[in-house]
C-alpha cells in the first residue's frame, strides 16, 4: 500500500507559493485599480453602473484574496502534518525491527 501513496513536498511548496503570488497579484491589481474613477463616461446611469461593478469588483477580489491565501496554509499545514505523519511512520517501522526496505514494499 506504501507504495500508492506518495506525497511530492516541491509540488506542495509550488503550489503554496503559486497561490501565494496570485493573492499578491490581485492586491496589486486592486490598488491598482483603486485610483480609477468612472465619474465623467456619460450618462448617470453608466456612471453609477461602473461605481457599483468596481465596489462588487473590490469586495470580490478581497474575498478571492483571503481564500488564496487561506487555502495556502491550509496546504502548508498539510504538507507539514504529512512530514511529521511520514516521519514517526519510518521511526515506527524501524522501532519494530522493519528497516526502510520492509516499508518500501
Amino acid at each position: 500500500m506504501a507504495d500508492r501513496l506518495a506525497v511530492d513536498d516541491d509540488e506542495l511548496e509550488h503550489f503554496m507559493k503559486l497561490l501565494n503570488k496570485s493573492s499578491d497579484s490581485l492586491k496589486g491589481l486592486r490598488k491598482a485599480l483603486s485610483d480609477a474613477t468612472v465619474t465623467g463616461l456619460g450618462a448617470d446611469d453608466l456612471d453609477s453602473a461602473c461605481q457599483d461593478f468596481q465596489e462588487d469588483w473590490k469586495y470580490g477580489t478581497e474575498q478571492i484574496g483571503q481564500q488564496t491565501e487561506s487555502l495556502a496554509k491550509i496546504v502548508g499545514q498539510s504538507k507539514d502534518s504529512y512530514q511529521e505523519v511520514d516521519k514517526a511512520l519510518e521511526a515506527a517501522l524501524r522501532k519494530g525491527g522493519h528497516g526502510t526496505e520492509g516499508a518500501a514494499r
